[in-house]
């Protein structure tokens, strides 16, 4: 299984850099695993809502252009379904059974995702009602998918 992540931003803080990294290993044993970063596009300090659809719409245009033919897409957004850690694990099961040897997680810009990306995925998928930093919900995304693949293999990770 090929697993994506296709971000807007890069990390900058080490030891979140560095968390991803540990993850990114552990995941190696179980799929191949990426991280595709994409520049998020410039808007003003106090922009209106035209400003930022257009600038939603060009990330989309990259975004898309990212994203591997017949891939489990998974939009990273506030409004989607929160999981919990077993059920999160068998939808990356279920995508396995149906075929789908590719899933690809977005995370948007801080101004979230065009409707466009939203419509394209199959999933949209929410951490939490809480908010949380760009940068941290990656490592905490980075950290469900290899929790998923130990519960999938009935590794001791997951208690």
């Amino acid at each position: 299984m090929n697993v994506q992540i296709i971000a807007l931003g890069k990390l900058k803080e080490k030891y979140l850099v560095d968390a991803v990294k540990e993850y990114e290993k552990r995941i190696s044993a179980y799929a191949k695993f990426s991280i595709t970063e994409l520049e998020p596009k410039w808007i003003s300090e106090n922009p209106l809502g035209a400003e930022i659809s257009c600038a939603l719409e060009q990330e989309a245009k990259e975004i898309i252009a990212k994203i591997p033919k017949n891939s489990l897409v998974i939009a990273m957004c506030i409004e989607g379904k929160q999981f919990s850690s077993v059920d999160f694990a068998k939808e990356i099961e279920k995508a396995g059974i149906n075929g789908k040897s590719d899933i690809v997680f977005i995370i948007g810009s801080s101004y979230g995702l065009s409707d466009r990306v939203k419509k394209l995925a199959s999933i949209r998928m929410s951490m939490s009602e809480m908010t949380f930093p760009h940068q941290l919900a990656r490592v905490m995304l980075v950290e469900q998918i290899y929790r998923a693949f130990t519960i999938l293999g009935h590794r001791k990770y997951h208690k």
